[in-house]
């Protein structure tokens, strides 16, 4: 008996739990759709190289520049002529003094180049350059296709 017949009018003191369970399956249902886009990052076409691969455990900042020119700090749309204001008021930054840079393959080497003095005004002392992996064998076709750099070595003053 939940109530009383008539003269004390106590209350029914149980808490209904089925509410509650129906918005916690619907919370899980969001959580479990969206947490897969929340790891995809801004989409690079980078550059591949044969480099030392970075801890995951570390965790950088990284200004990502995409094939249409737009800048990214972290996961943050930045115009670049706000970018200059961005790096050097980041607490992040000027702390640790550290940026990696991803940058599509296609992009001109002067854009790379102005990003990386204006992160040098900043106050960033090491950029780093994030390239993917390649498999073996296939920066031996790049430079086939006149896209590889000679290997270091003396210069002789002699042009072909």
């Amino acid at each position: 008996m939940a109530m009383s017949g008539g003269s004390g009018g106590s209350l029914l003191a149980e808490i209904n739990v089925t509410p509650m369970v129906d918005v916690m399956l619907v919370l899980l249902v969001i959580f479990m759709i969206t947490a897969p886009m929340l790891e995809q990052g801004v989409d690079v076409n980078l550059p591949r190289a044969e480099a030392q691969e970075i801890d995951a455990e570390q965790k950088k900042l990284v200004l990502s520049i995409d094939g249409q020119r737009r800048l990214y700090l972290g996961r943050s749309f930045v115009p670049f002529s706000q970018l200059f204001d961005k790096l050097k008021h980041n607490e992040k930054l000027q702390v640790e003094r550290e940026l990696f840079l991803r940058a599509d393959r296609g992009l001109p080497y002067g854009l790379i180049v102005r990003v990386m003095a204006l992160a040098r005004q900043a106050g960033i002392d090491k950029v780093g350059m994030i390239t993917e992996s390649a498999p073996e064998g296939e920066l031996g076709a790049e430079s086939e296709a006149g896209l590889a750099v000679a290997p270091p070595g003396p210069r002789s003053g002699a042009r072909p």
